[in-house]
C-alpha cells in the first residue's frame, strides 16, 4: 500500500509522538485526550425482550459498525425498536446528529472498529451495552472524528487497553483517556471531504466485486441443484417424480426413503482421533477443531468415549443445524460431538452425491420440515426423522459422472471466487490505510494549507490615472 500513497505529498514538518501507536503527526497538530473532546453518555438499560417491530429505532451493540459500518440512518437501516414511553423516562439516552455510540463489548477489536455515527437528525436511542460520546459544541469537525475513530491508531490504542480474551470489555474510563490528535478545524474539513470522496469510490467498487460473487455463488447453486435432481442429459426423459418439491426428475432414476439407503452408527471415539466438526458452510471439516473455535457451544470432554468414531465415506450430521444445512460426507477418520448422527451408506449411494444433493436448498428444506421442535433454535433432526427423508438416486456411474461434472465446473468457480476474494481484501486494506494515514497525517491531502504555506496573493490592478 506504500507505494500507492506514494503519489501524495506530505507535510513539511513532523513530531514524533511514540513509535509503537502513533509514530509522527504533523509538527502543527495538537494532542489531547479522549475526554476533552466528548462528554459521555450511557445507553438504555433494556433487554432483548423490550424491544419491538415499531416506534422509537433503538442501536444496540449489535448494530454498531461490523453490521452497518460507522454510519447508522434510521432511514437505511433496519433497527429494533423500543417503545414511545421510553421517551419520557430516558432522554438521557437519545441520540443527536453527530453523536457517537460505542458498543461496550466486542470480539472483533481489530475489525469492527466498534463505534457507529448517528448521521440523520432523528429521533433515535442508544441501547444496550453502549456508551454514548458526544462532541463538545462546532470545536471539531464531526466527520473527520469519525474517521479518526475508524483509523488503526485509533483502534490500537483501545485494543492495548481493554481486558479480555476472546470479548473485550471497552468502559467509558478507557475511552475517556483514549489519545486523540487534532489538526485545525479547517484542515479536518477537508480531510474529511477527502476521505468522504475517496471512500466512496472504494466503496462502489467493493460492492460491485460483492455483487460479483453474489452471482457466481447463485450460478454455482444453479449448477449443483440442476444435476443431482436432473442428471447431465438434457435429452432424458423425465417423469413426475410425485413430490411436489421436487417436480419431475429422470425417468431411469429411483426415489427412495433413507431407511434403504444407510445405517445408523453408534460407535465410541477412542485417543488419537481428531475432532471434527461439521459446518453450515462446508460439510464436514477434515481437520481436528481448534481449541479456540472449540470454546464456543461445545465443551471438549475428557473421557473420548463420549464422542462418536466417524470413519471415511460416512454421512455426518449435526441434528441441531441440519435444518440449515450442516451435513456432508466424512472424508477422514475421526470423532464427532455427541449432538452429530453418523449414517453409513449402502453401495448404491455414492457419499459426495448424497451430500451434493442434500446441501441444496430443496433438500435443506427437506430436513427443515422434518426436524422437531417448536422454534428454530430447538429444532433437531432425529435418526427416525432422518430416515424417512426422500433422496434421488440415479444409477452409479451417473453419480459418478455428476459428481466430477460438479468438481470440475466448482473449481472454475472457486478459482473465480478466490480472485474476487483477494480484490476485495485488497481494497479494504487499502481504505484502512488511506483513512489512517490522511488522519494521522501520514499523507497531506490536496486542499489542505499548514502552517508556512504560501498562500497565492492575489493580483494588483493597475488604478487609471484620473
Amino acid at each position: 500500500m506504500t507505494e500507492v500513497l506514494a503519489e501524495y505529498a506530505t507535510y513539511t514538518d513532523y513530531k514524533d509522538i511514540d513509535a509503537e501507536q502513533l509514530g509522527r503527526i504533523p509538527s502543527h497538530w495538537t494532542i489531547q485526550r479522549f475526554r476533552n473532546a466528548f462528554s459521555f453518555g450511557r445507553g438504555l438499560s433494556i433487554t432483548k425482550d423490550d424491544l419491538q417491530e415499531e416506534g422509537i429505532p433503538c442501536v444496540n451493540y449489535g448494530e454498531i459498525h461490523s453490521k452497518f459500518g460507522f454510519e447508522i440512518d434510521p432511514n437505511k437501516h433496519l433497527l429494533k425498536c423500543v417503545s414511545k414511553e421510553f421517551l419520557k423516562k430516558n432522554k438521557n439516552s437519545l441520540l443527536s446528529l453527530g453523536d457517537f455510540v460505542f458498543a461496550d463489548t466486542s470480539e472483533d477489536m481489530e475489525g469492527s472498529g466498534n463505534f457507529t455515527q448517528l448521521v440523520r437528525d432523528a429521533v433515535v436511542f442508544a441501547g444496550y451495552h453502549t456508551v454514548i460520546a458526544r462532541p463538545f459544541g462546532e470545536e471539531n469537525d464531526r466527520r473527520f472524528l469519525a474517521y479518526l475513530c475508524d483509523s488503526t491508531a485509533f483502534r490500537s490504542q483501545i485494543r492495548r487497553a481493554v481486558k479480555g480474551v476472546k470479548v473485550y470489555s471497552i468502559t467509558q474510563s478507557i475511552l475517556k483517556n483514549i489519545r486523540i490528535w487534532l489538526p485545525s478545524i479547517s484542515e479536518q474539513k477537508e480531510i474529511s471531504s477527502f476521505l468522504d470522496n475517496k471512500v466512496t469510490l472504494i466503496d462502489a467498487a467493493i460492492n460491485v466485486k460483492e455483487q460479483q460473487i453474489r452471482l457466481l455463488k447463485e450460478r454455482k447453486q444453479i449448477l449443483v441443484q440442476s444435476a443431482v435432481t436432473r442428471g447431465l442429459n438434457p435429452d432424458a426423459p423425465m417423469r413426475d417424480s410425485g413430490v411436489e418439491w421436487i417436480g419431475e426428475v429422470p425417468g431411469h432414476w429411483d426415489i427412495v426413503a433413507n431407511r434403504t439407503l444407510f445405517k445408523e452408527r453408534v460407535e465410541p471415539g477412542s485417543e488419537g482421533l481428531p475432532l471434527l466438526s461439521v459446518s453450515i458452510h462446508s460439510g464436514v471439516s477434515e481437520e481436528e477443531v481448534a481449541d479456540e473455535d472449540n470454546i464456543r457451544g461445545r465443551v471438549k470432554i475428557e473421557d473420548k468415549t463420549k464422542y462418536s468414531l466417524v470413519c471415511p465415506g460416512d454421512i455426518a450430521f449435526n441434528m441441531m443445524r441440519a435444518w440449515q444445512g450442516a451435513i456432508g460426507e466424512v472424508r477422514t477418520a475421526g470423532m464427532v460431538s455427541p449432538a452429530y448422527t453418523i449414517a453409513t451408506p449402502s453401495p448404491r449411494i455414492l457419499p459426495k452425491f448424497f451430500e451434493y444433493q442434500y446441501r441444496t436448498p430443496v433438500f435443506i428444506q427437506q430436513m427443515d420440515c422434518n426436524s422437531k421442535g417448536i422454534t428454530d433454535f430447538r429444532k433437531r433432526l432425529y435418526w427416525d426423522g432422518f430416515k424417512q427423508l426422500i433422496t434421488l438416486v440415479p444409477p452409479l456411474e451417473e453419480q459418478r459422472a455428476i459428481v466430477e461434472h460438479i468438481n470440475t465446473e466448482s473449481a472454475k468457480q472457486d478459482k473465480a471466487l478466490s480472485l474476487l476474494d483477494q480484490q476485495i481484501t485488497k481494497l479494504k486494506e487499502y481504505k484502512a490505510t488511506l483513512i489512517n494515514s490522511a488522519v494521522t497525517g501520514k499523507v497531506k491531502v490536496p486542499g489542505v494549507v499548514e502552517p508556512g504555506d504560501e498562500v497565492p496573493k492575489p493580483e494588483m490592478q493597475e488604478v487609471p490615472a484620473l
